[in-house]
């Protein structure tokens, strides 16, 4: 039993990042009485209550029944109550693993419609989680303990769902503020929109515990997800203020490392707020001044001495990505470029562009040169006019491979490594099967 507390109070107060901080190892530790946390993908937040146990989130469909399992070991009560945090699949996928304890699972009133979404995207879900996790596990500072992780998502078939039709839905919703006993438990509920749209954070007054989801990751904040809906920053800051403003001792996230003292806790909450505002802001300042994504992307930036900080690393989403997402939110899909408003097709421009530099091998030279001098955003256009002119080339395809594991390798965070890694694998089946 790992003592959590003290490992996030070191890091935090030294400011250190050489030790992993969000842990997939299925293992139990009870950090307060009566309260555990057992760190998985996503992690399950248990407490003690006179009915048995009340849980917050049921991890994943792989990671769900070591979960269980852990709690068993913790406790022999029953699981009386499951709360889900939001309807994300890493929250409620290894509900079926709690099903036989019967519990009233409480949740916000968009969670079955979230649930309703993903049935009718399934195949679409399998695709891009396949996408964005597949074999870069590593990458995102993990430890993981078992081959049940969660983290290596096969590639997906028709026959295959994303989540399981068992999956437990909510019993008790509500829209915006909600309090209950659980089994004797005071629990407030509070919607706030952030990742999702069906998002709450629990409040336990007793204990002046925070129990946040993914609020807080220890990552920067996942509000830019290239292959993902609409999130929602600036009403993401405001709840991480109302959070920080309860005073909590105690704050128990679905990802990374409960932290423990209300200075400490505030200044977390605080700092985290504080950097999607200025980002925000900053967009939204150049929208007004009637600036183009193009010129947003490549001029709002974080300062690196906030990306160094051991809660706010860009080792999952990136602030640019979260430009592009707060760009969506006020501003549509359009990017500014009036050509790109109906543009040609992708191949259509890329053959236009080949026969003018004198075929897809010159691009793909053109890749290379840029790859070697450095500049991996020009190298993969490129190599991508070059794979789109002379798509059965299996020259062209190898080389944009190689382009794109490099640029893989350059990047931090584990949603352009994993798209990255995917144009790579695309290429090189090109490349393997001679078409």
């Amino acid at each position: 039993m790992a003592d959590l507390l003290a490992l996030s109070a070191e890091i935090i107060d030294s400011g250190h990042t050489d030790q992993p901080v969000n842990r997939v190892t299925n293992e139990l530790s009870e950090v307060a009485e009566g309260v555990a946390v057992v760190e998985s993908f996503s992690h399950c937040i248990a407490v003690r209550t006179d009915d048995g146990l009340a849980c917050f989130d049921a991890s994943g469909v792989m990671t769900g029944q070591a979960v269980r399992e852990a709690l068993r070991r913790w406790s022999s009560s029953r699981v009386a109550h499951l709360v889900y945090t939001h309807g994300h699949a890493d929250h409620v996928g290894g509900s079926p693993f709690f099903a036989d304890d019967q519990p009233v699972v409480y949740g916000h009133e968009n969670v079955a419609r979230r649930l309703d979404r993903y049935e009718y995207t399934n195949d679409w879900n399998l695709i891009i989680n396949a996408r964005q996790f597949g074999g870069v596990a590593g990458d995102l500072n993990l430890t993981v303990g078992d081959a049940g992780s969660g983290l290596t998502v096969e590639v997906p078939t028709k026959a295959r769902r994303f989540l399981p039709s068992s999956v437990l839905r909510p019993d008790n919703t509500f829209a915006t503020h909600h309090q209950v006993a659980l089994g004797g438990e005071p629990v407030e509920f509070h919607h706030a929109r952030g990742e999702t749209d069906d998002h709450l954070w629990g409040w336990l007054p007793a204990r002046k515990a925070l129990i946040t989801g993914d609020f807080l990751i220890w990552n920067f904040p996942n509000a830019g997800n290239p292959q993902k809906v609409q999130r929602f920053p600036l009403e993401w800051a405001a709840a991480l203020r109302a959070m920080a403003a309860r005073g909590a001792e105690l704050l128990l996230p679905a990802h990374g490392l409960p932290i423990e003292g209300p200075a400490r806790i505030a200044r977390v909450l605080g700092e985290v707020a504080q950097a999607l505002e200025d980002l925000v802001a900053a967009v939204v300042a150049m929208m007004n001044a009637g600036e183009t994504l193009d010129a947003i992307i490549h001029t709002v930036a974080v300062p690196a001495d906030t990306l160094a900080k051991p809660y706010l690393r860009p080792l999952y989403d990136e602030p640019e990505f979260v430009v592009r997402n707060v760009w969506r939110l006020y501003g549509g899909w359009w990017d500014g470029a009036a050509s790109r408003l109906k543009p040609s097709p992708d191949a259509r421009l890329a053959e236009a562009i080949a026969e003018l530099v004198g075929g897809a091998d010159v691009l793909l030279r053109r890749a290379e040169q840029a790859a070697v001098d450095g500049d991996l955003r020009l190298a993969c256009h490129f190599a991508d006019f070059a794979a789109w002119a002379a798509p059965l080339d299996t020259a062209v395809h190898a080389g944009r491979a190689a382009i794109y594991l490099a640029r893989r390798k350059a990047e931090p965070s584990l949603m352009s490594k994993g798209i990255f890694a995917a144009a790579a694998r695309e290429s090189q089946l090109r490349v393997d099967h001679g078409d």
